[in-house]
């Protein structure tokens, strides 16, 4: 069989590792979205959608259009990055995602004088890599934000206690992978991810996150909990093919979700 890599980073970990696994009875071929002149004339058995660009999402857009299997859709990846699309559907799903609302532009909210009654998350409207994250406690925070981040539309988070340490978790098809890794929003920042067995989740944790990657059409994604006190789940951000970078098993899971799509497989979500 023939499966194509859309990406500009045929040797990221994970992709390396699965084409790796694939190359002994397949063919394994990379189309760079930002060299790629247009679709093939004969599309692969099966895409591994493992970018977010503009030029990315067209193409892979374009093959499905001519019929080929694309992990995740374009239509799926392009969602999870607007987070106000992301947090309305999640809501609509039942999912307990972070009320999220979004105010617009920054510098236009950090002129409007409406004093924060407690702490916020800010964070850009448009998830990519390098985008804004950041806790707000004061109108002056605001201010000092917005100067930094002029016009950035952004979505606002009411900040949620909690142990300072963020859940990563990963699912590739049914299969869930997880880590602790410091927060973002810590004041020495995030550190490198902690492994983390499922077992030591707080139960339903694992299903849930199946539950996300069910409701967001997904087969290879991130969700993102905070522990809101005693076991609750806060999700805080969902995403489309992430790194999963040094959990034990992920190649292997994605080599198989690979030849499953290839081969006319359904989705291993619910």
């Amino acid at each position: 069989m023939r499966i194509g890599l859309i990406t500009p980073e045929p040797g990221h970990p994970l992709l390396a590792a699965t084409a790796a696994l694939l190359a002994p009875g397949h063919v394994v071929e990379v189309l760079d979205p930002s060299t790629a002149e247009g679709v093939p004339d004969r599309p692969a058995d099966v895409y591994l959608l493992k970018s977010r660009t503009a030029h990315a999402l067209d193409l892979a857009q374009r093959l499905e259009g001519r019929g080929a299997s694309v992990v995740n859709t374009a239509a799926a990846t392009t969602l999870c990055q607007d987070r106000t699309a992301m947090a309305e559907l999640a809501q609509r799903a039942g999912l307990p995602f972070a009320a999220t609302r979004c105010v617009g532009s920054l510098s236009v909210w950090a002129r409007s004088a409406v004093p924060l009654a407690s702490p916020v998350v800010v964070k850009s409207r448009y998830s990519r890599r390098g985008d804004l994250v950041a806790r707000v406690d004061d109108a002056a925070g605001l201010r000092e934000l917005a100067a930094r981040w002029p016009g950035e539309p952004v979505v606002v988070q009411d900040f949620a206690p909690n142990s300072g340490w963020d859940h990563k978790l990963w699912a590739i098809g049914d299969q869930v992978f997880a880590a602790l890794r410091r927060s973002e929003l810590s004041p020495g920042g995030r550190g490198p991810n902690l492994p983390l067995a499922l077992a030591e989740l707080p139960a339903g944790w694992a299903d849930l996150v199946r539950a996300a990657g069910a409701a967001f059409a997904l087969d290879v994604y991130g969700v993102d909990i905070i522990d809101a006190g005693g076991g609750t789940p806060l999700i805080v951000d969902v995403n489309a093919f992430p790194g999963v970078r040094g959990q034990s098993g992920a190649p292997e899971a994605l080599a198989a979700l690979t030849l499953r799509r290839a081969t006319g497989g359904g989705s291993d979500t619910p």
